[in-house]
């Protein structure tokens, strides 16, 4: 298995790095995790073969995570001449978003009519884990903004290896089970130390990762206070164009 960090920054191109959007591939396996506004450019910069992803694992509706599926979906439909299924896996609310997204985008989108297969599936968080495109994923709450929002950090099994990933999220329990022993675990570390509402620190993080038990651990979506710090750092860190083995 193999994940690349198409884009690895926050929202706010902190660094110069584009927006989250990791993509993954095994021996038969080809996917996504979120797709924020500059993920088209990234997924071109890195020459890959966009007809071939099979599915887009989204964690949460906002730009720098969910914006780069229009451009996504007309590539497919305009240049990259797609005919192959997608499914676009996301939390409740995803086939409006999508249609609100796309009618932003590029007016009238929403209504045209694809020469592939699109398929949208709303997932809600906790339930039983189900399988798209050889991927197995369990959908757990995220603390992103309102309680019990559209908000999820995902665990995530095909071919043997498992990868988590918090999403965008203050520290929840949720996370240990999401995460609990995970072959690789992307995890966001916004501020080092400095605690805000609806966003994850390293301090935090690091107080609780003896209940995870993770394999590796992978930090990203940084500003500028943790991107300060990256020589200073003892755990490993995400940027643009990263490949990682596992």
């Amino acid at each position: 298995m193999q994940l690349t960090f198409i884009g690895s920054g926050d929202a706010f191109g902190s660094g110069g790095r584009l927006n989250t959007c990791f993509h993954v591939t095994g021996d038969s396996v080809n996917f996504l995790i979120d797709c924020g506004a500059s993920s088209l450019i990234g997924l071109k910069a890195k020459q890959v073969a966009l007809r071939e992803i099979q599915a887009i694992f989204v964690t949460h509706f906002h730009a720098d995570h969910f914006g780069g599926i229009p451009f996504f979906i007309i590539d497919a439909q305009l240049f990259s001449k797609r005919t192959e299924p997608l499914t676009i896996v996301g939390p409740p609310g995803l086939r409006s978003w999508y249609e609100r997204f796309m009618e932003t985008s590029f007016p009238g989108s929403s209504r045209t009519q694809h020469k592939f297969t699109l398929s949208l599936v709303e997932m809600e968080a906790g339930q039983q884990a189900m399988t798209f495109a050889g991927v197995t994923v369990k959908p757990f709450q995220a603390c992103h903004g309102n309680p019990g929002g559209p908000f999820f950090s995902y665990r995530l099994e095909a071919e043997g290896c498992v990868i988590a990933y918090t999403g965008d999220t203050e520290w929840t329990d949720h996370l240990i089970q999401a995460a609990a022993d995970a072959d690789l675990f992307v995890a966001e570390a916004y501020f080092f130390d400095k605690k805000i509402k609806f966003h994850l620190d390293l301090k935090t993080l690091l107080e609780k990762l003896p209940l995870i038990h993770p394999k590796r651990l992978i930090l990203t979506h940084m500003s500028d206070d943790m991107l300060g710090r990256l020589e200073h750092l003892e755990h490993e860190t995400a940027y643009d164009g990263k490949v990682v083995e596992f």
